[in-house]
This record gives C-alpha cells, sequence and structure tokens, in this order.
C-alpha cells in the first residue's frame, strides 16, 4: 500500500469510496462525499490523500481551513477520512493520518482540529480542551493537535462546505 496525493483521476473512486464508508456509520448523515466535493469545488481542500493498493483506492483524508472565534490561523480541520469498509482495521486510517499529519507540519500548519471519536485519535495525539467548542458538538468529539503553541480558544468554523453553503 502507498499514500500518496490524491489526482483528477481519483475523484470519481473516492467520491464512491467515502460513500461506502460512511453508510449506516451511526453518526453520518450521508454528506461526506458531498462535503469532499464542496470543499474541491471551493478550491479549499488544502491536502487529499489516497491510500491505494493495486491500483484500488482503500482510503482517503481531507484537511481544510478553519477558522477560530480568538483569531488563531494556520489551521486545518481534518475530514472525513474515509477507509473501505472490507479494509477497515488494517492499518490504512492510521497510515493515512500520519501522512497527513506529517505532511500538514511540512506545510507549516499551526495544527489540526476535528470532530470524531477520541478512542481513536488521541492516539496521534489530538485532545479535546474545554475553551474550544463547536455548536451541536460534544465536547470530548471535538478534538485538537496543536504544531506549534497552544489550542486556540472559543468556537471552531469549520469550511462552509460541511454544511452545504457554496
Amino acid at each position: 500500500m502507498r499514500i500518496r496525493r490524491e489526482t483528477p483521476a481519483d475523484i470519481a473512486a473516492v467520491d464512491r469510496l467515502i460513500g461506502r464508508a460512511f453508510d449506516g456509520h451511526p453518526h453520518s448523515d450521508g454528506s461526506e462525499p458531498a462535503i469532499v466535493r464542496r470543499l474541491r469545488k471551493a478550491e479549499a481542500l488544502e491536502l487529499a490523500l489516497v491510500a491505494e493498493e493495486d491500483g484500488e483506492i482503500l482510503g482517503h483524508i481531507a484537511f481544510s481551513p478553519v477558522g477560530f472565534e480568538d483569531g488563531s490561523d494556520g489551521w486545518f480541520g481534518l475530514g472525513p477520512l474515509s477507509v473501505e469498509p472490507s479494509h477497515q482495521r488494517q492499518g490504512i486510517g492510521s497510515s493515512l493520518m500520519l501522512g497527513g499529519l506529517e505532511l500538514m507540519r511540512d506545510d507549516n500548519a499551526a495544527g489540526v482540529v476535528l470532530v470524531g471519536d477520541p478512542k481513536f485519535y488521541t492516539r496521534f495525539g489530538f485532545q479535546s480542551d474545554t475553551d474550544l467548542s463547536m455548536e451541536g458538538v460534544p465536547p470530548e468529539n471535538l478534538l485538537a493537535l496543536p504544531f506549534d503553541g497552544d489550542i486556540p480558544k472559543g468556537q471552531v468554523a469549520f469550511h462552509r462546505a460541511f454544511f452545504g453553503d457554496l
């Protein structure tokens, strides 16, 4: 398996993969493929990586800019992270995470924030912070990983593509 940057030739396969990865997931409303399409359309997909094996796309991760109430900049939102259902729990998601975080650090990002399961993401250094919030998200599921400095304070705002606004 190799982790590489997404190319235009990957888009259709990635769209189908994201749909399969979140189909029936209890915390999904099925909007994940549309979120990535809208991020691309808005040119807000800062980094997109795929996990590929024998020419088949088995995983995908997306990073896009976020804003904070305290004005902190240089931060990015992670998500969605998708792995082909038949290949989950085989380290593909972890490989995408590690590769994506390394590239974000190399690009001098201040940090990454996400909404997700702390059981999975804390192993990569993500943590919740009571001074960080997002409407409708339980505090324990809003996680941040600062690369340099502190976690921003106040409300976090993911790109409007996450909410269907474009």
